[in-house]
């Protein structure tokens, strides 16, 4: 998959450090109140830097879902011509005249390497290799061997395209199956961090202030509980709890809904984010 730099990425970066000038200028110069959201607005703007980035990651996953229905719109269109008795390059070069949506300028180059004269294996592993998608590459490697063995190439593409469409039924029905798993995960980690924020925020304070009194009667029954120990400061394994816990969540499921870790670390991502800004918002600190 190729993401191609673009300007709005230094867009977003340059617009990220204004806010976070300013965000320093709240807490170091205006103070008050407004320091409690230091945090939220750093990674707030952190987020921002890189969000063009991710939404065109996800973009080119979906535009990639739509190359393959194309492609199948495609393989059918040639066997329909390759069985009415045309060889393989004549129904490139007739069938390429339509559009085929996002595939449209890939299938164009391909029908003008034909036509060029270029041979026809290696115009299709230039189409493969254009289009940088997985079904396509193996789809067409297997038109490729049949057309070198001499077998019915009508045959051939008749199954890939039966083989694209099961592939792309597979998918769809795993991500409806997983969809209530998804938002359950979902409810489930923001239910975790919570449950984190009320053992940080009101469970652990008042077993802190019940700790005098603990010691003095431990004092008198001459225990070992009135030397003075500070409290451990769990602010930090809390905070990294939750962070590898959003991490793994979302990796598990970007894997179970679409079947990639590459989809997982766009939830992951969503996860600690939203974990970060909620912590930080409520505790009024990040550690």
């Amino acid at each position: 998959m190729r993401i191609k730099f673009r300007k709005i990425y230094l867009l977003s970066i340059f617009v990220a450090l204004l806010i976070i000038a300013f965000d320093f200028y709240i807490y170091f110069v205006m103070g008050g109140f407004l320091k409690r959201f230091f945090w939220p607005i750093l990674i707030l703007a952190l987020t921002l830097a890189w969000l063009h980035f991710w939404m065109d990651f996800y973009g080119e996953i979906k535009r990639q879902k739509g190359v393959e229905l194309q492609f199948l719109e495609f393989v059918r269109s040639l066997v329909e011509t390759v069985k009415s008795g045309i060889t393989l390059p004549m129904s490139i070069l007739h069938v390429s005249k339509e559009d085929y949506g996002a595939l449209t300028p890939h299938i164009r180059k391909l029908s003008h390497q034909v036509e060029w004269g270029i041979t026809l294996h290696k115009a299709l592993v230039t189409f493969a290799e254009d289009t940088d998608n997985e079904v396509i590459k193996r789809s067409v490697s297997i038109i490729i061997e049949a057309d070198e063995s001499g077998g019915d190439i009508g045959e051939v593409m008749s199954s890939v395209a039966e083989s694209v469409i099961n592939v792309k039924k597979m998918k769809e029905e795993r991500k409806a199956s997983t969809y209530s798993q998804v938002v359950q995960g979902y409810i489930v980690y923001f239910i975790f961090i919570g449950i984190m924020l009320v053992l940080q925020l009101w469970l652990f304070p008042k077993l802190v202030n019940l700790r005098g009194p603990l010691q003095s009667g431990l004092g008198m029954l001459g225990g070992v509980g009135g030397g003075g120990v500070e409290p451990m400061n769990l602010d930090f394994v809390f905070f990294s709890l939750i962070m590898i816990q959003g991490f793994f969540a979302g990796i598990m499921i970007g894997k179970f809904s679409e079947g990639t870790l590459k989809n997982g670390l766009i939830h992951s991502l969503i996860l600690m984010t939203l974990a970060a800004v909620i912590i930080t918002t409520a505790r009024g600190t990040l550690l």
